[in-house]
């Protein structure tokens, strides 16, 4: 069982490693890198699947590393809040030792309020909507080296692949309004993901470690609109505290650069971020597992003005067959 879960800290960095978007609307993805513990690869060839929840309001203004009030600081509109449901569900087959392929699909549930300034009184508008996110798929491979002498047992290797422009790019309010383009549950672009990992067992101390790092680019632009590149950077930490639990804490750091367009607001876009993580996990089973965690900003720059969040939270299951 130890075994399968170091060989789970080298995953491939597939929803919530890499998916996180701050804009001035708001919309977002947790930092929480759950391949770390239940999200990954097992130890034998064969079928992992894992489905997540993830809660994210984002109901603070924040201009660098300022918080702000709405209308603070004028805009052509005024960003109030944006609280993001997410449900990612991710099927990662195995061929053997050295060689798996993933695919993550994401659900976006999504609500957004801000006031429009363009008549010079402040109009309230209001978008909800539930649509499909942008799908990833990622390949990896993967080498291991074990150390006798310090009871250590080691895994790095690659990731590498895309995400599709499958999200809607049209939604639009009771009104007719079309949302923003960061608002909207897809890009538009088909984005280059690579990536490495380490990941170690420390036999002795009954615990173990994680590093990982996922650059993002996309290779073309849609409708005068395309997203920032983004560099993202995990570093976990898991503790057996008993046969069924596992005790586990992520710092998770992010640099996202500006969005470009006529149709971007690259004033308003990139920045940097650092989280920290902890969580937990439960064995319900040697194939089930339970996990869920808390993400609280240390640190959040953003360029203009953007919508930021005070804690997120996130839930899932994986089974492995």
């Amino acid at each position: 069982m130890k075994r399968s879960v170091t060989i789970l800290l080298g995953a491939v960095a597939l929803g919530f490693a890499g998916q996180q978007a701050q804009a001035s609307c708001g919309s977002a993805f947790c930092m929480v890198n759950t391949n770390w513990d239940v999200q990954g690869v097992a130890a034998e060839p064969g079928l992992r699947m894992d489905l997540r929840y993830e809660y994210i309001n984002q109901d603070q203004l924040r201009s660098g590393t300022d918080k702000v009030a709405v209308g603070q600081i004028p805009r052509d509109h005024d960003e109030v809040k944006t609280i993001n449901r997410n449900w990612l569900a991710t099927l990662d087959y195995t061929i053997n030792n050295q060689w798996g392929v993933s695919a993550t699909v994401p659900w976006v549930d999504r609500s957004h309020s801000h006031f429009d300034n363009d008549t010079g009184t402040p109009v309230l508008e209001q978008w909800d909507f539930s649509r499909l996110g942008d799908v990833r798929v990622l390949g990896r491979y993967q080498l291991r080296s074990e150390n006798q002498e310090h009871a250590s047992l080691s895994y790095y290797g690659l990731n590498f692949g895309l995400k599709l422009p499958t999200g809607n790019r049209d939604m639009i309010n009771a009104d007719g309004e079309r949302a923003e383009r960061t608002l909207q549950p897809g890009t538009g672009t088909t984005d280059a993901l690579l990536g490495a990992y380490y990941s170690r067992l420390l036999g002795h101390s009954n615990s173990s470690w994680f590093v990982q790092a996922l650059w993002q680019a996309p290779l073309n632009s849609r409708e005068d609109f395309r997203p920032g590149q983004r560099l993202s950077l995990d570093l976990g930490y898991r503790y057996e505290a008993g046969d069924r639990i596992g005790l586990m804490i992520q710092l998770n750091a992010l640099h996202k650069w500006r969005d470009s367009g006529a149709q971007a607001e690259p004033e308003d876009s990139g920045g940097n971020f650092l989280f920290v993580s902890p969580g937990i996990s439960i064995s319900v089973s040697k194939a089930i597992q339970l996990y869920g965690f808390v993400q609280l900003p240390l640190y959040q720059y953003v360029n203009g003005v953007q919508l930021t969040a005070d804690w997120s939270v996130v839930a899932g299951i994986s089974a492995r067959f």
